[in-house]
């Protein structure tokens, strides 16, 4: 499990962690977790591919979509680094060179993890919520099981679990059908 490093830290400190971490400033204080296994990235990296076919390129759905693996995000004094995160393309209109977006997704996931779990739940849920990002995904790659949140005004509501072996129809991804036994190792 992680655990802060150091509070009030700043953007510097967030730079200064080495390369091989995920670094993450959540309510003023420095996060640091390892690079995530290859099952973590594996899982997130089948989801990006599920979706952006059909939602960013539009190829058999309807397009419309800008999604990314691993933007870092910088919400006031927040910086998070969410596993994928998807935007409508009307309301993405940063197109620069920063390393950064300050514009909160339309959706996002986390792929959840032993060492992430409770901050992904806990610290960015709230944050996601302060920023009026709309669904979150949280896929679990040890229990194989898709949970999707849909923010009510500022608090999160369950949408659905659901689990391997299932075909989902997940908001706010419903045109396409995803199978979940698609995204784990097998």
């Amino acid at each position: 499990m992680s655990k802060a490093l150091k509070k009030d830290a700043t953007y510097a400190d967030l730079c200064a962690v080495p390369e091989d971490f995920v670094a993450e400033i959540l309510a003023g204080e420095l996060y640091a977790t390892p690079r995530p296994g290859v099952r973590h990235v594996r899982v997130a990296s089948t989801l990006g591919m599920l979706l952006g076919g059909p939602y960013q390129l539009g190829v058999n759905g309807p397009g419309g979509w800008l999604i990314l693996d691993e933007p870092e995000l910088h919400f006031r004094k927040d910086v998070v680094v969410p596993d994928i995160a998807g935007w409508r393309r009307e309301r993405m209109t940063e197109d620069s060179d920063a390393a950064y977006l300050t514009i909160a997704p339309d959706w996002l996931c986390e792929v959840l993890s032993p060492a992430t779990e409770k901050i992904d739940r806990g610290k960015k849920l709230k944050i996601y919520a302060r920023e009026s990002v709309s669904y979150v995904w949280l896929l679990s790659p040890i229990a194989r099981t898709l949970e999707v949140w849909r923010r009510d005004k500022r608090k999160w509501r369950l949408a659905g679990t659901h689990v391997s072996g299932e075909r989902v129809r997940a908001e706010p991804f419903s045109a396409v059908e995803l199978a979940l036994d698609d995204l784990w190792p097998r």
